[in-house]
Order: C-alpha cells, then structure tokens, then sequence
C-alpha cells in the first residue's frame, strides 16, 4: 500500500511528545465509538476489535477504551460522529482517498480544502478516484520480528494471503477482506508476531512521480495527518 496507512501514522505518533499523545488518542477514541455503533462485544464485532488494537498499539489507557464503546453505543452521551470518505488529487496527478471522523462534516470539508489547496491539490468529484483503489485485510509485521524473509512469505501465502508487499520497517500483507480473520489466525499458530490487522485501500495500479511531487505529497500527508478528523490517507504513489 503506497502513501500513509493507518498503521505508519499510528507507529509514527508512538514516538511523540506526551504532547501530541492526546490528538492520537482522540483519533483512536473516535474510531472505536463509530466502531462500537455494531455492537460493544469486539468477539462479534470485528470491526470494533480492529479498532481496540489500534488503540493497544498507542498504549492507549483501558479506560479511555472503555468510554469510547459507550459513547459509540450511547451509553454515554457525547458528540454525533460520522464517518466521510473525500476523495482528491494531490502533487503529480497523485490520486488520494482520505478517511475522516468528525462531528461536523462542514468545518472538517472546509478544513480538508485548505490543506489541499496550500499542496496544489484538489478534491475529485465522488467516484472520481475510489475505482482506483479496492479493499483488502491488511496484516503487519515489523522486519524485527521477522527471522527468515522467504520462509514468511511462503507461509503467507500457504495460509490465504494474496500478496505481500515489503516496506522500510514493517511486511504488509494483503488479503481478501473475508480472509484477514483467518489468514491472521494462521500466522498467529505459526508463531508469528502480527502488530496489526485492518481493512484498507489498496492502490489497484501505482504511479511513479519526481522527486519534488513526492516531497510535495509527503508534506500533504503530514498536514492532513495533523487534522483532528482525519484517520486514513490512501495514495497511488509508487514506493
């Protein structure tokens, strides 16, 4: 998967200032209670389970976790969040599909505008971009953990993986979204340490773009990163 995927960011933000630890914690809250809207048992909820390990990842406090399911079931009061999916252009004709929280879709569409306006980027009319892209379960592992890279990769494969994908610091594994439950518990019996499961975009085709386009892109991400409503960032950019 090229550009941020929820995980980068997420391991980024681990090695932040306390001061910063807050805004993680409030994109991971939001998560879980938009998750917890299916139910609060994450045995029959995958979806919220997905969401509870993002926030293991950030160490985020049990009771913090917690009150997020109960605002999401309404068990507590708090804000009517909704899930947006904004799609846009980027540097270099870069196609970009940003996932979104908020409580107030037309603030964070002003506030989405803006950010890509200041990077020469535009929003694309709906459909425009999403075709570029097509859901998988996405599993990672962090090299560190890893012994033998080809003996992994035979073993993804062997237990329903369709492709796999190495990147700086982490092995990203691609599944059929039916499939990551069980390709996840099929590593997980060989011994192999997953530091997350999810489902995200994947870019059907990559493009390649000069340098400057990818240090345009790479300061796009990071400013849409920092928006409060702002949980995914998917991009066609070659690796």
């Amino acid at each position: 998967m090229s550009g941020h995927s929820h995980f980068k960011t997420i391991k980024a933000h681990k090695e932040l200032a306390d001061a910063k630890r807050g805004k993680v914690f409030s994109k991971v809250a939001k998560l879980i209670s938009i998750a917890a809207k299916g139910g609060p048992d994450p045995i029959t909820n995958s979806k919220l389970r997905m969401a509870i390990e993002q926030a293991k990842i950030v160490n985020m406090p049990k009771d913090n976790v917690e009150r997020a399911i109960e605002r999401g079931t309404g068990e507590l009061a708090g804000e009517s969040l909704e899930e947006i999916v904004y799609e846009s252009f980027g540097p270099g004709g870069t196609a970009i599909i940003i996932e979104a929280i908020t409580d107030n879709k037309n603030r964070t569409l002003g506030e989405i505008k803006q950010i890509l306006n200041q990077s020469n980027g535009k929003l694309a009319g709906e459909g425009a971009v999403q075709w570029m892209f097509e859901q998988k379960g996405i599993l990672t592992i962090s090299k560190e953990k890893i012994e033998n890279k080809e003996e992994l990769e035979l073993l993804a494969i062997e237990v329903g993986a369709e492709d796999i994908n190495w990147h700086e610091d982490v092995l990203e594994i691609y599944t059929k979204p039916e499939d990551l439950e069980k390709v996840k518990k099929g590593l997980e019996e060989k011994k192999i340490i997953i530091e997350s499961s999810n489902l995200g975009l994947v870019p059907k085709d990559t493009v390649t773009v000069d340098e400057k386009a990818k240090q345009n892109c790479q300061k796009l991400f990071e400013a849409l990163d920092e928006n409060d409503a702002v949980q995914e960032i998917y991009s066609n950019i070659k690796d």
